[in-house]
């Protein structure tokens, strides 16, 4: 009875199907919220806008590049602003393509190491982007042995006390020095976060709010697409 009062009344039927369709949406579509950020992500074209909107920066500034990959994010920094850029990339097939791509630019200056909490080795999939260190799903029998070292001390050996902007992109690394810094008070080294913080870490939630926390007590979080890219800037 009810499926002919609704083949009857065409309209009645386009409600309940848009009720139902809408109601699928919210269910299954926004309550992921990451692939709602990833989408307001693009776009708002952030890759092109937001991450190298840095008005600030002048040929005097000091960047570090946190997963440098293939240099396209320094590349950009550099050719826009004139700045001199600190690109950590631990994978040795990345920070080689970033020494060719750099070789004739002395203010792009790659590292063949990551940064992190303390000295270390770790193994670095090459199945992914050079960046993805601590994926616990990784498994890769061609894993590469990369090195990581503690950020003060390599603070300490380039004599820098003072950083303008810091990208970090390091697939779960950004947790361990952030907290690293936040236990050392030394958050306002940096003028500008530009963070990607990774949902596939064990208590990633619980991880980012602890970092929010000690950030907010010393930066002013300026725009956040979360768990894709955020923005910190100093207060």
């Amino acid at each position: 009875m009810k499926i002919l009062q609704l083949l009857s009344n065409p309209l009645l039927l386009t409600k309940k199907i848009y009720g139902r369709i809408l109601r699928a949406y919210n269910l299954y579509i926004l309550k992921d919220e990451f692939t709602v950020e990833v989408t307001r992500w693009f776009r708002d074209k952030g890759d092109e806008t937001l991450r190298l909107d840095y008005p600030e920066l002048n040929e005097e500034s000091i960047v570090f590049d946190l997963g440098g990959y293939k240099g396209d994010f320094a590349y950009a920094l550099n050719e826009k602003y004139g700045c001199t850029v600190y690109v950590f990339e631990p994978h040795p097939k990345y920070y080689d393509a970033c020494m060719q791509r750099f070789l004739s630019n002395d203010k792009v200056v790659p590292f063949n190491y990551g940064l992190s909490d303390k000295d270390g080795k770790f193994l670095l999939s090459d199945s992914v982007d050079g960046s993805s260190f601590l994926n616990p799903n990784h498994q890769d029998k061609n894993a590469i042995e990369c090195e990581v070292k503690e950020i003060f001390s390599v603070l300490k050996k380039l004599e820098i006390s003072n950083i303008n902007l810091m990208k970090i992109n390091i697939e779960g690394g950004e947790y361990p020095i952030l907290l690293h810094m936040i236990s050392e008070d030394k958050l306002s080294l940096v003028d500008n976060y530009q963070i990607q913080f990774h949902n596939f870490i064990e208590n990633a939630d619980s991880l980012r709010n602890n970092i929010t926390e000690g950030l907010l007590k010393t930066h002013v979080r300026t725009w956040c697409y979360t768990f894709v890219w955020e923005n910190w800037k100093r207060k």
